[in-house]
């Protein structure tokens, strides 16, 4: 999964992209079983229960004849506040569509083995533990493979199938109980270096890659790759088996890691790709052979060509900026040669896969808003495969001329479809998970708006109307901020900032891709860092003034909602919207820019985004960046505004929603608190989830509807 940045906000990423998150990682492995759920939608509109009834499509492998697709899907229940996630199976047609899971144990991660005839997964194992099983492709002779006492996160078998390479946890510092035994029941820590936590845990323990050998019905004895070192491969907080790969002779291995701790750490994007012998023990990093290499920032994602003579991966220039633009490398394994073979494409590369032929890969990466299917070769010729309004948010190499994606857009949750490169790029649909819940639906027209900004540039702005719209009616209106900060408002599908929900809730929603989100060139993106008072609030103000001009929206009736960076942009525009709205909502923003500096872990973001620290005076862009800090701006807040957050989000602290609630109260505003103990920078839980959407359009409906 794509690292992001520490104000992402969007579900879209949001794999979800976007927006969309994953499945909780605990296993449920006793009460009912949760599956596909049914529902029915009154009068066609979406509701909290019709988004949480929906199954999640996650990931996918094609079997080696390229016939058979195995994929996984999340099931939640609402009665149960717990999660499923499951396997099938299906043709590469999308016809013989088989649930493998049967139990109420999560499975997943499925990965097809010895020549396609069974399917390894991950699985609890009777302790609870994560572990890799086997089992047919009909789902029958579960065959548990390994049995290792820290439980695995993630797995690849090497191509010859002698050797598996894993994830598992390992200890990370010094606890308590290690330093004064007779203390054993002792809660505190001590602690003297930076990067004690990291997203929503304090870091006790650091994920490793372990090798083992495999003998076609047990894993044996494992060996870690890292071991004595105290770096984290894959990657927190997002990293997984997508950071580590095998070399198609199965002689090496190549990973992601910093090889970094503490105060580096905290300070530093500078990861790098390294390749490890097997039979030598020898590790060679590959971004640092070269003196005159640039990549200084974030590399990621290895991956072999076929034939073993390339090795590609993700990669950004610049220290520090973990929103750089990220190229696709490919590295000449005979000489040594480097070539970034996307620089036509003036954005970011979000995933990628090899062709067969060893001269072309196939990636996607988001252009004017939606993330299309890309192909480009070893000259860096780029060429656009798909269209339309949708993401296309992975690729895999199918066979005989196709690939399978993954696709969303703000009107359809994930699917799975294949692109026929040999017809046109046709684009066919193979998965159905939702049809019997989006068949009841009715869902609000999209389309695109463009602007002219201040500075005169043009602007791309997602608007959405209500279901059963009537342009003689008069609409309340919400303004979306995005977060990321440079996180693109593309077709993201969200489970929580769902455009259609808020759609059938008779809201008109504009979804401004201000300045800094990517997909737009590189100046666009980068004027945001040292800059959050600038033309991105211009921008906002721009789009909600442009579209306020139209006789079917109720100016007097004008909402702002964001979370993470647009959190913060609710803060600040609260004290800057000359009386525009009427209502705010803001979600896991940060209030008061001094503050967050100290407060969070990622100190690469603040350092890059704010210019440094707040006590570098003669600094004009940390001046710059702090005189734009919310708190400041407080005397001028005079509307109703809902602050929500986790207690568990480590990148910006739940002190920051409480202290913008708090002040609101002080100056006598009308004001309401969500605060999620159990959260962190999202909200996975399925009754927080309702609890989130009710409080959202209780509050907006309070302020931006008459009364009954």
């Amino acid at each position: 999964m794509k690292k992001t940045d520490f104000m992402t906000m969007t579900a879209a990423m949001m794999l979800a992209t976007s927006a969309c998150v994953g499945p909780e990682k605990t296993a449920q492995t006793d009460g009912p079983i949760i599956g596909k759920q049914e529902i029915i939608v009154k009068d066609g509109r979406m509701t909290p229960e019709t988004l949480w009834a929906m199954g999640r499509i996650g990931s996918s492998c094609v079997s080696p004849d390229g016939k058979r697709i195995a994929y996984t899907v999340s099931y939640y229940s609402v009665k149960e506040n717990k999660s499923h996630l499951v396997i099938y199976v299906m043709n590469a047609d999308g016809s013989d569509n088989q649930l493998l899971t049967t139990t109420a144990a999560s499975e997943g991660e499925p990965a097809w083995i010895k020549n396609g005839s069974k399917l390894a997964f991950l699985a609890p194992d009777a302790d609870g533990n994560s572990q890799i099983w086997e089992m047919n492709p009909d789902g029958s002779e579960r065959v548990q493979l390994s049995s290792f006492a820290g439980g695995i996160d993630g797995f690849k078998f090497s191509p010859d199938e002698s050797k598996v390479l894993f994830i598992s946890q390992v200890k990370y510092g010094e606890r308590t109980v290690d330093k004064y035994p007779d203390l054993d029941k002792a809660s505190g820590m001590v602690i003297d270096d930076l990067m004690y936590k990291h997203w929503d845990e304090w870091v006790q323990t650091v994920p490793h890659p372990f090798v083992a050998p495999f003998a076609g019905n047990k894993v044996g004895e494992a060996t870690d790759i890292l071991a004595g070192e105290p770096y984290e491969s894959p990657m927190k907080p997002f990293g997984g088996i997508e950071q580590l790969t095998w070399s198609p002779d199965s002689k090496c291995i190549a990973y992601t890691c910093r090889k970094k701790t503490g105060l580096e750490y905290a300070i530093s994007t500078d990861s790098d790709i390294y390749l490890y012998n097997l039979e030598t023990k020898q590790t060679r990093n590959l971004c640092k052979e070269d003196a005159t290499d640039k990549n200084m920032g974030y590399d990621t994602n290895p991956q072999f060509s076929p034939d073993g003579g390339f090795i590609a991966w993700q990669s950004m220039e610049r220290n520090g900026y973990e929103s750089d633009r990220n190229r696709l490398c490919v590295m000449d394994l005979k000489n040594g040669k480097k070539t970034y073979v996307t620089e036509a494409f003036q954005s970011g590369v979000d995933s990628y896969c090899w062709a067969p032929d060893n001269q072309t890969l196939y990636f996607t990466g988001v252009w004017h808003a939606t993330s299309m299917i890309h192909r480009t070769n070893l000259k860096g010729e780029v060429e656009q495969l798909t269209e339309g309004m949708y993401d296309y948010a992975s690729v895999e190499m199918l066979g005989d001329g196709q690939l399978l994606t993954k696709r969303h857009s703000i009107s359809e949750a994930d699917e799975l479809f294949t692109v026929n490169l040999k017809k046109a790029n046709e684009v066919t649909r193979i998965t159905q998970e939702n049809d019997h819940i989006f068949k009841q639906l009715k869902l609000g027209k999209v389309e695109a708006r463009w602007t002219k900004t201040v500075d005169g540039k043009d602007m791309l702005s997602w608007v959405i109307y209500p279901v059963d719209f009537d342009p003689n009616k008069k609409y309340p209106t919400l303004l979306f901020c995005e977060g990321g900060p440079q996180s693109p408002v593309s077709q993201f599908w969200s489970y929580r900032w769902n455009f259609q929900i808020m759609a059938a809730n008779d809201y008109i929603i504009i979804a401004p891709n201000r300045r800094g989100l990517p997909g737009f060139g590189m100046e666009w993106l980068e004027e945001i860092s040292t800059n959050y008072g600038g033309h991105c609030m211009d921008d906002y103000l721009t789009a909600i003034d442009d579209i306020a001009k139209e006789p079917y929206v109720d100016k007097d009736r004008l909402g702002c909602v964001g979370a993470s960076f647009g959190g913060y942009s609710v803060y600040w525009l609260a004290g800057h919207h000359n009386n525009r709205f009427k209502a705010f909502i803001a979600h896991d923003g940060f209030f008061n820019m001094e503050q967050q500096y100290l407060e969070t872990e990622e100190l690469w973001f603040t350092n890059w985004d704010l210019g440094g620290p707040y006590w570098d005076k003669n600094n004009p862009a940390v001046k710059r960046s702090y005189a734009n800090s919310p708190h400041l701006f407080v005397d001028k807040w005079d509307t109703p505004i809902l602050c929500i957050h986790g207690e568990k989000d480590y990148r910006i602290l739940a002190s920051q929603g409480m202290a913008a609630f708090n002040a609101a109260k002080l100056r006598g505003i009308p004001a309401e608190l969500l605060i999620f103990p159990d959260e962190n920078h999202w909200v996975l839980k399925p009754q927080n989830g309702i609890l989130w959407q009710r409080t959202f359009f209780n509050w907006l409906d309070r302020w931006l509807k008459p009364q009954k």
